[in-house]
Formats: C-alpha cells, structure tokens, sequence
C-alpha cells in the first residue's frame, strides 16, 4: 500500500535471515542435494521477489512457486535461475511460460499434450500422488503417464526434468504415511524407468521431512517454510539454528483506564474482573490477524508481554496494558523473532489453533512492508 503518513502497522522482513535460513538448511541436508526454495504465495507472506532473490544470494539451485502468474512475475522482476511450477488448471496458456523457460509440472497425460503444444521442447516434470490424495497422478494412471511420456521424448517434444511427490504428514516423523509414500515413490521411479522415462531430478522431501528424514531427500529438496526461519515440525525440531525473517510491528493508538465490569470489544466476550487499563492495536482481521486469536494471543508492548482480551476486529484489537497508561505511539510487536523476548508466530499459531505457515501468509491487507538486512548472515 502507498503510505500517507507514519506507518500504523507494518511487516517487517529480514532478508538477511533468509540468506541465513537457505544456507543452514543446505548444511542440514548436505553439498550432493539441490536447493529449492519454494517462494509461492508472495513468499508465504514475506514478498515474492525479494525473498527470491536472497535465496539465489544464498546458494537456492531452484525455486518453486504454484501457480504461472508467479513464475512470469519471477522472471520479469529479472530471476534466470531454474524455476518449477506446479498447479495449472485446464486452459491454461503455457506459451509465455515455455518461452521464459520455467520447468513445468504435470498431472496428466492431459495436461502433458497441452504443455507439449505450447513450445518447442518444454522442460516437463511429472508430479504423482504417491498418498497425500491430493494433485498429481494417481498410482492407476502411472503406466499410461509414463508411457506418453516416453513416446513424446523420443518424438523430441519435451524433456522430462524431474518426477516427484508431496508427503501428507512429515511433521510427523511416526505417521505410517511417510514410510507408505517414500516406498510408493520408489516404486513409480522404477516403473518409469521400466517405461522408458529417465526421472531426471526426484524429489519428495518439503521442510520437514528434509530436515528429520535424510531417506527421502533423493536429489533435491523443497523447503518453504523453513526458509523463512519458522520451525516445520514444532515438537520434532531441535537446534535447527534458523531465524524467522518476519515480524508484525504497529503503534498503539491509544491507552485508557477501564473499570471492573466494563466489557471489551464485541459481543463483550471479555469483561474485567478489576480496574485496569486497555490499548487500541491498529491492525484486525482486514490485515490478516486471526480473528481466534481473541482472548488468546498476546503482543509485546515496549518491554512486556500483554494479552488480546475480546474479539480482535477489523482495523483493530484491544489489549490489557494492566493498569499502565503508555503514551499513544508506543510500538507493539505482535510476533517477531523471539530472540529479544517478543511472541514468534508459532505463539500466534498455537493461540489460534492453527499452523504458522498460515500466520505468516495471511498477514497483510493494509500493512505496510518494509525490508532490513540484520541478521547473522
């Protein structure tokens, strides 16, 4: 948004710590595994392009976004590097995108010929549901995928980059699903290979599952949320040593006394038990604050923490400053790093009953962005 004035709240991004975050997770997984980056959904909340181009500073061999307006957006902001895009719907133009030379997935031997007609030999990388039962072939289609395939690489019609897979529950390491999907994958690599595909790049590990299960790395990993220094696993993760890159900064807009009895905000979901006092926080659901996060979250208000009490709304939420009256201006973090004692978006994540990776992808609307360059890099 185009700014008149003070910011009333903003996001504040450290590209420094995503550079920290890319390079740590290459050590975790090793020099002989390739990087990708995922950096869908603006940089899951963080900004596409500068976040893009931090990681490709740090070492990222890919990067991955959804959807093609992402991918033409990545190369038009000047990125040349080796780029995967994975969700299309029918119709969709493929043209510019072969042009520009970004990698391209398939679902289908439907959406195969269309990507195929597009352009002079496209680079192609066929995704299979190896169990999360969501995009990608499914194992009773495998045989005929492969099979196109292999016909359109001999015509010389496309080359086949990569085959790979998505795991529906790598955060957590016990689920039976992680040892069904990786033995699935195998299987499908093996009988493209029967069928006359070269895989080129397998892959199956997102965040977590590069960090907790060193089998299912194969040739690249994926990692998205991890890069932005947020913990893919929370409970399973020790020392990862990342930094979270984002934090969520306003200025209260007012402090005032309040008597035992008064109720606060809508519906009056929180009433204090005895005098006290409450500051106005100008950021609500429009900016993307969880509207569970009433009467469960909590913000940092100069050097304390201090709880939401009521209903959080649209422009704003109300919080208990305990009988202290700061001055108007005072800066509020709702979540940040956690390294100077501010609640981190994996707080958020637990006091709304939800996952940080929709903590910081939400975040927005009327907020501003503003980009530093501060941590250990």
């Amino acid at each position: 948004m185009t700014s008149t004035g003070p910011a009333r709240a903003e996001i504040v991004v450290d590209l420094a710590a995503i550079r920290h975050n890319v390079r740590r997770l290459r050590e975790i997984v090793g020099p002989d595994v390739a990087m990708m980056t995922v950096v869908k959904a603006d940089g899951y909340g963080h900004g596409m392009v500068p976040v893009a181009r931090a990681a490709r500073e740090a070492g990222a061999d890919w990067l991955g976004v959804a959807t093609l307006d992402e991918a033409l957006a990545l190369r038009a902001a000047g990125d040349e590097g080796r780029l995967l895009c994975w969700l299309a719907v029918p119709g969709e133009d493929y043209d510019l995108a072969v042009a520009a030379d970004i990698d391209l997935t398939a679902y289908s031997v439907e959406e195969l010929d269309e990507i195929v007609e597009a352009g002079p030999r496209p680079r192609v990388q066929l995704k299979l549901d190896t169990g999360l039962g969501r995009g990608g072939a499914s194992r009773a289609d495998w045989p005929q995928l492969f099979s196109r395939t292999a016909d359109l690489e001999r015509q010389g019609r496309l080359d086949i980059t990569g085959i790979w897979s998505h795991l529906a529950a790598s955060d957590e390491p016990a689920h039976p699903a992680n040892d069904a999907q990786e033995r699935a994958f195998l299987e499908a690599v093996d009988l493209a290979a029967t069928l006359g595909v070269d895989p080129g790049l397998r892959h199956l590990a997102n965040s977590a599952a590069a960090v907790l299960r060193p089998s299912s790395r194969f040739d690249l990993v994926r990692c998205g949320i991890a890069s932005y220094g947020l913990d893919p696993a929370p409970g399973f993760t020790h020392d990862l040593d990342l930094v979270p890159a984002m934090s969520v900064r306003a200025r209260l807009v007012m402090s005032k006394a309040i008597v035992a009895g008064d109720g606060v905000s809508y519906g009056h979901t929180w009433v204090a038990e005895r005098d006290t006092s409450v500051g106005i926080v100008p950021a609500g659901y429009a900016e993307g604050i969880p509207r569970a996060a009433g009467n469960a979250a909590s913000v940092r208000v100069g050097d304390t923490w201090r709880p939401i009490r009521g209903r959080v709304c649209m422009d704003q939420f109300v919080v208990d400053l305990d009988g202290e009256l700061p001055p108007a201006g005072t800066e509020v973090v709702l979540f940040g790093s956690g390294l100077h004692g501010e609640p981190t978006a994996q707080d958020w994540a637990v006091a709304a009953d939800t996952i940080n990776y929709e903590i910081v992808t939400r975040v927005g609307g009327r907020l501003t962005r503003r980009y530093v360059d501060e941590a250990t890099s």
